[in-house]
C-alpha cells in the first residue's frame, strides 16, 4: 500500500506536483554546481561546492523517494527515465553554469527562495513531508550562509567581481521568481494545511527577505517572473545537454542494478 492510499485524488495530485517540482529543482541545481568540482576558484571552494552539490542531489533523492512512496514508482526511474520536457524544475535553475559569479548569484537567489518554501512546509499536515523538510532545512542553512558570503564578496570586488555579479543578476532576474510558479492542486494543498500559503504570498515574502541585503549591496531585487505560465515547463538547450550527461550511465543499461 502506498502513502497516497488514504488521500483524496486532488490532494494526492497536488502533492505529486509539489514533490516533483522540489525534487527536480534540487536535482538540476545540484548537477550544475557539481561541475565546479576540480575547477572552482579556490581549493576550499572545490570542497565546499562539491559538498553543496552532493547535498542537493541527496535532497532530490529524498523527495523522489517520498514521491515514490506516494505513487508506488521507482525513485531512480522518476529521476533518470523521463525525457527533458517532463522535468518540472524552475527556469532559475535551467540556465547553464557559466562563470563563478553566475553560479553564486543563482545559488543565492535559489537558496533564499527555497528557505521561504521550506518554511511554508515545516508544519505540513502531511507528516512524512514535514519530517523530511525539518532535516533538509538544517542542511540548507549552510548553503545559504555560503551563498551570502560569496554574494557580499563579489559585490565588493571592484571592478570585475561586481561587474560579473551584476551581469549575472540581470540574466537571472526574469526567471528568479519561477521557484514560486503556482503548481497544479496548490489551492487544495493550502486548504488541507499541507502548504502554509500560496506561491504568490511566498514570492512576496521572498522579496521582503531580499530587500535588506540587496539594499545594502546596491543590487536590484528581481521582479515577477517574465513568463510565469511556463516557469516550470520551458527548458533550454543547456538543460538538454545536462540531461544527456546525468542520464548517460543509466542509459547504458536501464535494467541493470548498479
Amino acid at each position: 500500500m502506498t502513502l497516497g492510499a488514504g488521500l483524496q485524488p486532488e490532494i494526492q495530485a497536488g502533492l505529486e506536483a509539489l514533490l516533483l517540482a522540489m525534487a527536480d529543482d534540487e536535482f538540476v541545481i545540484g548537477y550544475w554546481d557539481s561541475e565546479w568540482t576540480g575547477i572552482a576558484p579556490l581549493l576550499e571552494e572545490d570542497v565546499a561546492m562539491s559538498s553543496i552539490a552532493q547535498d542537493e542531489i541527496g535532497h532530490a533523492r529524498a523527495f523522489y523517494s517520498l514521491l515514490g512512496e506516494l505513487t508506488g514508482r521507482d525513485p531512480d526511474a522518476i529521476a533518470y527515465d523521463r525525457p527533458p520536457e517532463a522535468f518540472r524544475h524552475c527556469r532559475l535553475v535551467d540556465h547553464p553554469r557559466t562563470d563563478w559569479a553566475f553560479t553564486i548569484a543563482r545559488r543565492y537567489l535559489y537558496e533564499t527562495a527555497d528557505a521561504v518554501r521550506l518554511a511554508a512546509l515545516a508544519d505540513s499536515t502531511f507528516v512524512p513531508l514535514a519530517g523530511l523538510v525539518a532535516k533538509i532545512r538544517r542542511e540548507e542553512t549552510y548553503h545559504l550562509a555560503h551563498g551570502e558570503g560569496w554574494l557580499r564578496r563579489l559585490a565588493d570586488a571592484r571592478p570585475e567581481g561586481r561587474t560579473r555579479l551584476l551581469a549575472a543578476l540581470r540574466v537571472l532576474a526574469p526567471d528568479a521568481a519561477t521557484v514560486f510558479t503556482p503548481l497544479p492542486g496548490e489551492a487544495e494543498l493550502v486548504a488541507e494545511g499541507i502548504l502554509e500559503r500560496p506561491s504568490t504570498a511566498l514570492a512576496d515574502e521572498w522579496r521582503l527577505r531580499l530587500a535588506p541585503p540587496f539594499d545594502e549591496l546596491r543590487l536590484s531585487i528581481p521582479g515577477p517572473a517574465a513568463d510565469p505560465a511556463t516557469g516550470r515547463t520551458a527548458h533550454g538547450d543547456g538543460f538538454r545537454w545536462l540531461w544527456g550527461e546525468f542520464t548517460a550511465v543509466r542509459n547504458l543499461d536501464p535494467v541493470a542494478t548498479w
